[in-house]
């Protein structure tokens, strides 16, 4: 027999004599803190995979990320893939080809007006010693430089820019040559995991994906330096001979601008 009912209304939790500070307490409970701009950013990039705009969402986060934009395409790709696995290369292709025509944009900016965008944009997303260090890397080897940025979590934006600053040590065709082969090998990375693996490679691409392409790129230079130590012999050409006379622009690269500085002036004999 199941017990009586009482008739007598139950003290919510939280109320009463005993609970009043309890109520009053939650009642004034500060609400949970607002995301911030760049998180807001991110999912507002995220939010077109769910639209029927998210292949040209692609093309432009792709494209505004190369020479501007903070948010990285993978975020938005790996959705798109995951809503569409059979279209996952289509995806692909038109990140990667317009992720290499931002970065001719920026290659633009650089030359022709770093001191009124570049030069905000780089101190905007404080890459200020980035810039820096880019600069020395191109007078290094600026097709790796460039390949490198291009694939691994190194900010590609930067290495665009500085390539237009630093145009005369870095040619538009080796930017783009190199960025076609690195963004191109990023992205696929991503659209060839989620088409083979399906779902479950999702939560590890979105937590380890940066590190996967460092990896990857490491291992990469790895068999090129393998490969040249055991063909390349000994064989060793001698330097090329230095350029006559230099134009001394001090916009460009300081290690430009350093090269220039101590190159031997030559000066013409009376005839």
């Amino acid at each position: 027999m199941s017990a009586p009912i009482s008739s007598a209304p139950a003290t919510p939790a939280g109320t009463g004599d005993d609970g009043d500070s309890a109520g009053t307490a939650g009642a004034t409970a500060s609400p949970a803190p607002k995301p911030g701009p760049l998180k807001r950013l991110y999912d507002w990039v995220l939010h077109w995979a769910d639209t029927p705009y998210g292949l040209p969402a692609l093309c432009l986060v792709s494209f505004a990320e190369s020479s501007f934009f903070p948010i990285p395409p993978d975020v938005l790709l790996i959705a798109l893939c995951m809503g569409a696995t059979r279209k996952a290369f289509r995806y692909v292709f038109w990140c990667a080809l317009f992720s290499v025509l931002g970065g001719a944009l920026g290659y633009y900016i650089g030359l022709e007006f770093y001191e009124t965008i570049g030069r905000k944009i780089i101190e905007g997303l404080h890459y200020e010693d980035a810039f820096r260090k880019v600069e020395v890397l191109y007078g290094d080897n600026a097709f790796w430089a460039i390949l490198t940025a291009a694939f691994t979590p190194v900010p590609y934006k930067v290495f665009t820019i500085a390539a237009g600053v630093c145009h005369e040590s870095v040619s538009l065709a080796t930017l783009l040559v190199a960025s076609a082969l690195g963004r191109t090998g990023r992205f696929l990375l991503v659209g060839a995991a989620i088409y083979y693996f399906g779902p479950p490679v999702k939560r590890l691409l979105e937590k380890y994906l940066e590190w996967f392409c460092l990896a990857f790129m490491v291992l990469l230079i790895g068999c090129f330096a393998l490969v040249k130590v055991v063909f390349g012999g000994d064989d060793k050409k001698p330097p090329a001979a230095a350029p006559a006379a230099l134009p001394l622009t001090p916009e460009l690269c300081p290690a430009h601008k350093q090269t220039v500085q101590d190159a031997p002036v030559v000066q013409a004999r009376e005839p």
